[in-house]
């Protein structure tokens, strides 16, 4: 009896093996070359959840170069997201243009049932957000953010801490993100003439790294909107940015707590990091991996641990996978998660409010 169980259960086994191998990769369409981060979908391991099908780029020269350095075939390759829909028919869309053009694949992909990730931020502003969210519940798709700070394990466990009451109630969030500025760092010249044009990215460091802080202080507000956004900018390169500010900060107020947003194309390095501080001690994510929880006592001591997580177990390890997961249905995101439309839509009526509090140099209040 206890060998016929072993073989049933070993049949069953290999079964679910076979049926999972069997689950066909999902049909991924790119709209897009200029936004950088495409490498991240290019240039990614083929792990069988996602199966490029094909490339929407007029740019022939850029789409070129990819195509030398990642090895897919120029075959692949569309002048327009119709013409590549049409022939491949993905079931859902990556887009890597520019963050304008985020409204128009959109626009192009919701009525078709093609679901749409987008990189960071939603969109350029809050009537393109809305325009966007509209054909998304219209046509029943999912319309997903993509954060690089959303894969980092020490964002999660500094939430889940915090959730256990290890630093008691929150009071104060200061996230910093950014590096020395797009020329500085040499991105490509395609990336560089939108990353750069105030109407083609919404705006200079205050769209490209404020969107970050914003995107995690929703989150770890459980979904609930600041009371009040204040921001200052300034141009402190203007001969690399000439046409947008490279410096912001912007302070958020809650009842209980306050987020301070440093966003910036200053830094002598590159950074992405939150420290959270609560009423008995403190949390500091201070880059992917690396983790320490700061406890007070007395005055101005405390006692510190210092942690290195692994990565994330997958799906939750990968932009990429997560869509696949969730077109499957296989992963249902939660109200406010960091990929979630509830949440962009908050960070794009901050990234708004943002923008018109350093532009009349007056605090915005978040009507109700």
């Amino acid at each position: 009896m206890k060998h016929h169980f072993l073989f049933l259960f070993s049949v069953l086994m290999m079964l679910s093996a076979n049926m999972q191998s069997q689950e066909k990769p999902l049909k991924v369409g790119v709209a897009g070359l200029t936004h950088t981060h495409v490498h991240w979908i290019l240039g990614r391991d083929d792990i069988g959840d996602i199966e490029i099908v094909g490339i929407a780029e007029p740019n022939r020269d850029l789409a070129q170069r990819y195509a030398e350095q990642h090895g897919f075939s120029m075959d692949l390759v569309y002048n327009t997201l119709d013409e590549m829909i049409a022939a491949t028919g993905p079931e859902a869309v990556t887009a890597f243009g520019t963050i304008y053009d985020h409204l128009e694949v959109v626009e192009t992909c919701a009525p078709k049932g093609i679901h749409v990730m987008v990189e960071k931020p939603l969109a350029v502003s809050m009537d393109h957000a809305q325009k966007m969210k509209a054909l998304a519940e219209k046509h029943n798709i999912h319309l997903l953010t993509n954060y690089e700070t959303t894969w980092y394990p020490t964002n999660h466990k500094a939430k889940a801490l915090l959730n256990e009451g290890k630093i008691g109630d929150l009071r104060k969030v200061i996230v910093r993100d950014g590096h020395r500025g797009p020329k500085k760092i040499g991105v490509n010249k395609e990336f560089l003439d939108w990353l750069t044009d105030p109407q083609e990215n919404g705006g200079g460091a205050i769209t490209d790294f404020g969107c970050y802080g914003a995107n995690l202080m929703t989150w770890l507000m459980q979904g609930k909107r600041p009371n009040t956004v204040t921001a200052i900018t300034q141009q402190l390169q203007a001969e690399n940015n000439p046409k947008v500010d490279d410096d912001a900060t912007i302070l958020l107020t809650y009842d209980t707590a306050q987020a301070i947003i440093e966003a910036s194309w200053n830094w002598p390095m590159g950074r992405k990091d939150m420290e959270l501080y609560g009423l008995t001690g403190a949390i500091y994510a201070d880059n992917r991996n690396d983790l320490r929880v700061r406890i007070a006592e007395g005055y101005d001591g405390f006692e510190e641990e210092k942690t290195t997580l692994a990565e994330r177990e997958a799906p939750y390890n990968d932009p990429f996978s997560l869509l696949a997961a969730v077109v499957k249905g296989s992963i249902r995101l939660s109200s406010y998660s960091l990929s979630s439309l509830e949440n962009n839509m908050v960070v794009m009526e901050i990234l708004d409010a943002a923008r018109e509090s350093a532009k009349t140099g007056k605090t915005i209040v978040l009507e109700e």
